[in-house]
This record gives C-alpha cells, structure tokens and sequence, in this order.
C-alpha cells in the first residue's frame, strides 16, 4: 500500500443550494509542492460548472484566507471542502499549509487519515452507531428521520459490519451534549450548505450532522436519502473522492489512502467535481470499500 503524507485533518462537507450546485470557487491539485489556490470556502450556486482557478501567484494569504472561508453561524465551525467542519482556528491554519504546499501522492473509495492512520470507528463501534433526530425539526421531523434510515441503509446493505440506529427516545435532547448518543441530527437554516458532517476522529462537542431544512427537500435530483447517505459516508471516515489526482480538479489534500479504484460516479464524489453522476446514487465500488476497511 502506498505512504501518504502526514498530518491532521478534522474537516466535514457542505451540498450547495440547488438542483446542479456548482464550486465556483475551489483549489485545484498540482504536482508541485505549491498548489493552486483561488479559495479555501468553495461557494456553491445554481448553474453550470464553472470552477475558478488562479496561479500559483494568486495563492491567498493567510488572512485573505480566512476572510473567505465560510464560518457556520450554527457552532462557528469553519467549512472547508464543501462540507467539511475545522473546530479551531488552529485546523484552519493547518489545512492552510496543507493546501498551500501538499507533497505529492505517490500514485493515484478512499478514507480519511489522521497521522497517518486511517480514520475508523472500532469494530465494536461500528455496531452501534446510534443517534438522534432533533425534534426541533418540527413539521420535517419525518421526513428527516425516514432519509436518515434510508442513508444509513445503503451503507447496512453494503456491510453487515456497520449498524445505524435511530434513538428516538432522545429526540427531545437532542444535541451534541446528549451522551446516551453516539452523534446527533440537527437542523439549520440559512446555512450556505444542505447538509454536513463529520469524521469518526471528531470531537463529541462536534459530532453532529447538520442539516439545512431549508434546502434538503429541494436539491433536484439530489433526493435527501442520497444528500444523507453522503453525510453518512463521512462519518464512517470517507473522504470526496474527487480529491484524487484522476478527477483533476477539486482537490483538498492528501490525508487519505485508496480503498477502491478511482469512481467518478462515487456517492463520496461531487458531480460538479468532474463527477459522472447527477444523482449522488452509491456504486458497486464505494460497497467494495466499505468492506475493505469494516469487513463484509
């Protein structure tokens, strides 16, 4: 298996607005040790593709950065990757540095790596992934906790070794301080995302899915079983496929390791990442990978 190089990542992702969400602001990988930078805080809208890209002279400084990374007004996290949450100012820093002067992978579903280890929950862990569903959600609580069951349910049909279950009896207190629970679902509005979340290594302060009702419903044939399964993959330790070299642009870093030829039609891969799907649905291969790390 191939080295990768080292370093912290605690990141989570953000679905645009619409129907065809579109970067139009985003990094594109190089094989140099400084990457291409336009902005770290891709903003997604309606339209056709059209990525940025600037040279290697263009690249921001830190503090231009920073400015134009989206902060959530939900927990004040910073959104990176699309839909990837940074706890601190200091992970900013790090993914910065990261993006700014990567070392080159070694070659071409992959998971996410902190330190060089791959970013899993244990065996046993991995049999009681339980969470909650806010009731906040009021009128969308439903709806919410039957695209829940039904993301969660790709990644079961894949692996008898992951298992998904809702709580409903703490739905009521439902949040990150809730410890009767591994993770909890809560909604947001106004957010410049459709839905985010996490990776196993975060925080419980930070492990939630966030997602916005005021799009969810809405992203065209996106459906929220898929947007959610999506989420799901991430908190499983799934990376945006698009980060690697075949998909060329999009890039992020390289704090993963390959589980699965690339897939461009990947359920981890943004369609508007030079992705072959239009419909976020999950492949044969991203199933191969889920066994790969999890077992069958």
């Amino acid at each position: 298996m191939e080295s990768w190089r080292r370093g912290p990542l605690a990141s989570q992702s953000r679905w645009g607005a619409t129907a065809f969400p579109n970067v139009v602001i985003q990094m594109k990988r190089t094989t140099t040790r400084a990457a291409t930078v336009l902005a770290v805080a891709a903003t997604i809208s309606m339209g056709a593709s059209s990525l940025g890209y600037a040279g290697e002279s263009d690249a921001p400084d830190y503090p231009d950065f920073k400015s134009s990374t989206y902060q959530d007004p939900a927990d004040g996290q910073y959104i990176v990757n699309g839909d990837i949450p940074l706890q601190s100012e200091e992970q900013l820093r790090d993914f910065y540095q990261e993006v700014i002067s990567p070392s080159p992978p070694t070659t071409s579903l992959i998971v996410n790596q902190v330190y060089g280890s791959d970013d899993i929950w244990s065996a046993r862990q991995a049999q009681d992934l339980t969470y909650c569903v806010s009731t906040d959600f009021g009128a969308d609580h439903s709806a919410v906790v039957d695209a829940m069951e039904a993301g969660g349910n790709q990644w079961e049909g894949a692996t008898a070794a992951v298992d998904f279950t809702h709580d409903a009896s703490q739905d009521e207190n439902c949040s990150t301080s809730n410890n009767n629970v591994l993770f909890s679902i809560e909604p947001v509005t106004g957010a410049s995302y459709v839905a985010r979340a996490f990776f196993p290594s975060s925080s419980k302060s930070t492990r939630n899915v966030l997602v916005n009702t005021d799009q969810i419903f809405s992203s065209g044939s996106w459906t929220a079983d898929d947007v959610l399964a999506h989420e799901l993959g991430h908190t499983l330790g799934f990376r945006h496929e698009h980060t690697r070299p075949e998909a060329g642009t999009c890039f992020e870093d390289n704090n993963w390791r390959p589980l699965t030829p690339y897939d461009a039609s990947s359920i981890m891969h943004y369609p508007q990442c030079n992705g072959a799907s239009s419909d976020l649905s999950m492949t044969e291969q991203d199933r191969e990978g889920i066994r790969s790390v999890y077992g069958s």
